[in-house]
């Protein structure tokens, strides 16, 4: 089983990426590697994130490894969150937090113009080299939360393809074969099938 680095130690993350790879490769997370550090995320845009954290990882530990990162762009908000959907309510990773102050913002905005998309940028530095993949998915936001499943705004994100649920109220593979950080994760992994 061959073995990936992801720079991450979001155990929601590392599952979905583990349980989207069906169990090809071995993916370790920050902790697994002895990397405790709060890798610093102030680039200008999501795939500036991805690279830094990527990067960080291959000059304090030696590793070949990728990361991600994801923002959800609301269009009424003038594509907020973006990249500080994480700490979109003020704390870092307060998935409650964020979600009250999208739906506080949103509370006058009709249905037509709810439009929103989640983006997910991967880099992955491999053998000195940079690759970059991106997914994403259409959708629109709630006016409240529905489901329990998933996680950060999942549960206020209804995507264009599907039966009208939300991530939240959707299984984990239901989720991961539509969702931007899916297909992200498929053309990572295609393009490591390709280099064996």
């Amino acid at each position: 089983m061959k073995t990936l680095v992801m720079a991450t130690n979001n155990a929601h993350k590392l599952a979905e990426i583990r349980e989207m790879l069906g169990g090809e490769y071995e993916i370790l997370g920050l902790a697994d590697v002895g990397c405790n550090e709060d890798i610093p995320e102030t680039a200008p845009t999501i795939e500036g994130n991805a690279e830094m954290k990527a990067r960080y990882v291959l000059e304090h530990y030696g590793l070949d490894c990728f990361s991600d990162d994801t923002g959800l762009e609301i269009d009424a908000l003038g594509g907020e969150p973006g990249v500080h959907s994480a700490r979109y309510g003020g704390v870092a990773h307060d998935s409650e937090r964020n979600i009250d102050k999208v739906l506080r913002l949103m509370a006058e905005v009709p249905a037509g113009r709810r439009t929103a998309r989640f983006r997910t940028a991967i880099v992955l530095l491999q053998s000195g080299r940079l690759h970059r993949f991106e997914g994403r998915v259409e959708g629109r936001i709630l006016t409240e939360r529905h489901g329990t499943g998933g996680f950060g705004y999942d549960s206020i994100f209804q995507p264009v393809e599907g039966d009208g649920r939300t991530f939240a109220q959707m299984a984990g593979n239901e989720k991961n074969a539509i969702s931007h950080r899916g297909r992200a994760v498929a053309a990572l992994v295609q393009f490591i099938k390709q280099q064996a």
